[in-house]
């Protein structure tokens, strides 16, 4: 076998398992912890505003950008939806609904596997020398929806957990 073909597929299932197992340890009954939470909000909020002033030039490609992050947002409804919470003596606690949140991530991870495959492979056409991110996206549509759709789920997901369960100033139970 060619060893210019291994690496790749090598390297995309190593990524592909450290996601699985930290996408194993992201479902089932979780401590809310509001530090890590705005730590994600931030983070994909950063993520946005940084795609986004790369691609303000293409107004086509900004608003798929914007379609992806509102669908990603309805999502992000919907897993609110879906998902329990608990406020116990021990603390604070979510789960989170699996399918909705698996969904959008492994739409993200094929994506992002199959741009890696066929960039690698010159099935897919890459940026020419010189270009800027907005020249990789304008090859493909469909992936600035999908970081869009990413992108929205999680923020508006992580903002509504916070909000569920913020502690109750002055409650009277």
């Amino acid at each position: 076998m060619d060893p210019r073909l291994v690496t790749p597929y090598l390297i995309a299932a190593l990524v592909v398992w450290g996601v699985y197992r930290r996408m194993r340890r992201s479902f089932g009954r979780q401590r809310v912890r509001d530090r890590y939470l705005w730590l994600r909000i931030g983070i994909f909020a950063l993520l946005a505003v940084f795609i986004g002033a790369q691609v303000a030039r293409d107004v086509d490609v900004l608003g798929i950008l914007v379609a992806g992050i509102a669908c990603g947002a309805v999502l992000g409804y919907f897993g609110l939806r879906h998902t329990k919470f608990e406020i116990s003596p021990e603390g604070r606690f979510y789960t989170p609904h699996t399918y909705i949140g698996l969904a959008v991530t492994a739409v993200f991870l094929a994506r992002v596997l199959y741009r890696f495959l066929g960039m690698y492979n010159g099935l897919v056409p890459g940026p020419a020398p010189g270009q800027d991110l907005a020249a990789i996206y304008r090859h493909s549509p469909f992936t600035r929806a999908v970081i869009g759709a990413l992108v929205g789920y999680y923020v508006r997901y992580y903002a509504g957990v916070l909000q569920r369960t913020r502690p109750q100033v002055g409650r009277i139970t």
